[in-house]
């Protein structure tokens, strides 16, 4: 008895036949359709809410906003914004410094350096900046002359109001470099000491050619956030007698009677610094991170264009 259909000389059906078309038949595209994050909207409404509630309240404060936009770009501001920035620099610059000394001093296997920078970590840490910038800002109480056999000059005209300032800003920073440095400097793996000592190379040329470039992708991040709290701390300097952002703020208010005003540009100012090296944090970071990572973190334009993909209507594929 043959076959319904018949087959072809290499044993499968015609092309004409039912079982051919039947066999070769496509399953029908699949239709992908988004999941819709229903949380995510509500979260958002819900945080656009409370934003608006906040600068609603602001709104109808007893507030004078046109003395805001007159002060904002006035020169004693602008002035103690500069000053701001020039004592925020050069204390992080000094901290940096002392921080790597600092750090390598405790990691020396020499007990003296070892506990004289564990005593310095632990003073300069353990005390707040306050108090650190008003003993320097008073040391001429203790030491009215300062005699250091090739300089001697009076300590009120030694300690003005900017190395009051630095020595304060500086020498706390170094403290919490230190402890920065440090843990950078013990992530990276021994092998790689063990190695450039194998090839010849000295303690410090190690540390300065093998240990320390390879512990910058640790030390960036925490350095950045460092410097960002550092520029809202040295608000403290006011107290000191310099003239930065916060005490040019604070003279304006007190003459024009507009304090709340005055403390508002203030705020502004600081936060358009902290946002600017904010982003410049990231793209530091993002270039230590190379090598580290497979992919690279988006940029904050890449950032936006990817929110802004998202409420584009996906294309559903035919």
């Amino acid at each position: 008895m043959t076959d319904k259909f018949d087959k072809s000389p290499s044993g499968e059906p015609p092309e004409d036949s039912p079982v051919s078309k039947t066999a070769v038949a496509r399953p029908e595209q699949i239709k992908a359709i988004p999941v819709r994050h229903w949380g995510r909207w509500i979260s958002g409404v819900i945080v656009v809410a409370l934003l608006s509630l906040l600068v609603y309240s602001f709104s109808q404060g007893d507030v004078n906003w046109g003395t805001v936009g007159d002060f904002i770009f006035d020169d004693r501001i602008l002035t103690g914004m500069g000053r701001t920035v020039l004592i925020s620099v050069l204390s992080m610059a000094i901290g940096l410094a002392l921080g790597v000394l600092f750090a390598v001093m405790r990691l020396s296997k020499n007990p003296v350096t070892g506990a004289v920078a564990w005593l310095y970590i632990w003073f300069f840490r353990g005390t707040p900046v306050y108090v650190q910038l008003l003993l320097w800002f008073n040391l001429a109480l203790i030491f009215p002359v300062l005699n250091l056999g090739f300089y001697k000059d009076e300590m009120v005209d030694v300690m003005t109001p900017f190395m009051v300032a630095l020595l304060g800003l500086g020498l706390n920073e170094g403290a919490y470099m230190a402890e920065i440095v440090r843990a950078g400097i013990q992530s990276v793996d021994e092998g790689q000491t063990e190695a450039s000592h194998a090839l010849g190379m000295s303690n410090s040329r190690t540390m300065r050619r093998v240990v320390l470039p390879q512990a910058m992708r640790v030390i960036v991040p925490p350095t950045g956030n460092e410097f960002i709290n550092l520029l809202k701390t040295s608000s403290l300097v006011s107290a000191v007698q310099y003239t930065d952002l916060l005490r040019a703020a604070t003279n304006i208010g007190s003459t024009s009677f507009a304090v709340m005003e005055m403390l508002l540009v203030a705020s502004v100012w600081y936060l358009v610094l902290t946002s600017i090296f904010s982003v410049g944090q990231f793209y530091v970071e993002r270039y230590y991170a190379r090598g580290s990572l497979r992919e690279l973190p988006p940029t904050p334009w890449q950032k936006v264009k990817a929110m802004l993909s998202t409420f584009r209507r996906p294309e559903v594929a035919r």
